[in-house]
Parts: structure tokens; C-alpha cells; sequence
């Protein structure tokens, strides 16, 4: 079996292609931090509401930082809104009891999922005082539209 000058070119450029995206993936993986996530946090969603850390939301001081612990339930974010400070990390954690919901503060590239039986968890770090709506970006119900929050960044004191 005979084969052709341009069929082998075809192949090689083609096994050089896929050989570039793989070492594409791999460098983003190990240079980047882009892993997949690891470690998956679970919740009842049945009992979010009486859960230590999810039946009362808000602000909590922690370390160098805050964590914000909010739920997203159908047509609204508890709390609905939220303080925090400027130049230091804030780590949200949130959960559904309900649906799926989305949350993305508008403007920064604060963006995730409420899953019902799952803790989604970030950190970011927001540079400049000033104030942010925050929105579901999930389709959850009839009132989706009408479901948003407010973060208000505070100058550091």
C-alpha cells in the first residue's frame, strides 16, 4: 500500500495540531493554575436552612480577609446585600436550597453556580471601593429577572 507525498504532509500536520493543543492543555493546567476543581464541598439541600454556617449569612472577619456566606434561593440572595472591604481577599461560599442558580457580581469576574446539595467556593479581591449588582445568571423560575443582590465595597479603614 502506497502512500501519497501529500497524504503523509496531511498527516503530519495533523499530529502536529493535535500534539499542540495537547501541550496547549497541559501548559495552562501546570503554568496557570486552570485545574478542574478537586475538591467538591456537599450540603443537604434540605438542610440549608438549619445548617450552622448557611442558616444565618452575612460577613464573618477571618484572618487577613472576610468570607461571605450567602444563599441563593428562588427570586432572591440572602443577605441582599452585602459590605465588604477594599484590597482584601474576600472568599464567597454559597449554596441553593431550592434550583440551580446562577451568581455573578456585575462588572468583575466574580461568577459562579448554586447548585442545590453543593457549596460553590472563590476568592477575589476587589481593588476599588464602589458598588456592584449582583445578579442570577442561571434561569431559575418566573421571577429570574427579579432576582439580585448588592455589593457595596468599602474603603479600608
Amino acid at each position: 500500500m502506497k502512500v501519497d507525498l501529500y497524504e503523509k504532509i496531511w498527516i503530519g500536520l495533523a499530529a502536529m495540531m493535535i500534539a499542540g493543543f495537547l501541550a496547549a492543555i497541559v501548559y495552562g493546567a501546570a503554568a496557570h493554575a486552570v485545574h478542574p476543581p478537586s475538591h467538591i464541598e456537599t450540603i443537604d439541600p434540605l438542610r440549608v436552612k438549619t445548617d450552622s454556617e448557611f442558616a444565618e449569612p452575612g460577613v464573618r472577619e477571618e484572618g487577613d480577609g472576610v468570607t461571605v456566606v450567602m444563599v441563593a434561593e428562588l427570586y432572591r440572595f440572602l443577605p441582599e446585600v452585602v459590605r465588604v472591604p477594599a484590597g482584601r481577599p474576600v472568599r464567597f461560599r454559597l449554596t441553593s436550597p431550592d434550583v440551580l442558580h446562577g451568581f455573578q457580581v456585575v462588572g468583575t469576574n466574580a461568577n459562579t453556580m448554586a447548585i442545590p446539595g453543593y457549596v460553590s467556593e472563590f476568592t477575589i479581591t476587589f481593588p476599588e471601593p464602589g458598588e456592584h449588582l449582583i445578579v442570577c445568571n442561571e434561569y431559575c423560575g418566573l421571577a429570574h429577572h427579579q432576582m439580585q443582590g448588592r455589593l457595596i465595597v468599602e474603603a479600608a479603614r
